[in-house]
């Protein structure tokens, strides 16, 4: 199974508060944002790296710096928006593109609306950011978009996952792999993951 869980205490600290339904949309915009950066942060742990010479104050010396490799950020509209800026914080030379799918209500299908890419797609590895991977099936029609128009390196980044939306992504795309904080327990009939954290988008935006 592709999924990684994330279990750095501050991670787990920060979601605990994001779970909470006292946690007003403010608070929960700058908890989402600040746990975006963290997870960023342990995702390109292995990007490749280059020696380089640089000249401190005191002397000459090789170091390592990044091997110039081009990311780009996908946000799933809407919930989505709410961790760009997070992972921008840690990554600012990174493009990003835009996603829009919604779930039907009544289906749970996924239905796409908006596709605004970086014109060099097939030289990026993406990140794509959603706050939750419920179903399965906005995180898995996105990858489907950006493979048809040529990514050949995806990973998905989310907070917390259920273990059907994993399965789905794992079952149709066994080469992405997952970053999450958590693997919760199931899907209720209305879609949503048990215990989650309600509706991302809601509680980033202040709807109902």
């Amino acid at each position: 199974m592709q999924v990684h869980i994330i279990d750095h205490p501050l991670i787990q600290h920060k979601l605990s508060l994001i779970r909470d339904v006292k946690t007003g949309p403010k608070e929960f915009r700058e908890l989402l944002e600040e746990v975006a950066m963290l997870m960023a942060y342990e995702l390109t742990r292995n990007l490749p790296l280059e020696e380089t010479e640089v000249e401190t104050p005191v002397a000459k010396c090789r170091c390592k710096m990044l091997a110039g490799k081009k990311l780009g950020v996908v946000p799933i509209l809407r919930a989505g928006l709410g961790m760009v800026n997070g992972v921008l914080r840690l990554i600012p030379a990174a493009k990003v593109g835009h996603m829009g799918v919604y779930r039907n209500p009544e289906t749970l299908q996924p239905v796409e609306y908006y596709c605004k890419l970086p014109t060099d797609v097939a030289e990026r590895d993406f990140i794509i950011i959603d706050p939750m991977l419920a179903t399965g099936g906005s995180s898995k029609a996105t990858i489907d978009m950006l493979k048809a128009r040529g990514a050949k390196s995806i990973k998905l980044m989310c907070l917390v996952a259920a273990p059907e939306g994993v399965q789905v992504v794992n079952a149709s795309h066994p080469d992405v792999e997952i970053y999450t904080a958590a693997v919760d327990e199931k899907l209720n009939d209305h879609g949503y993951i048990v215990p989650g954290l309600g509706d991302a988008g809601d509680r980033i935006f202040g709807t109902k």
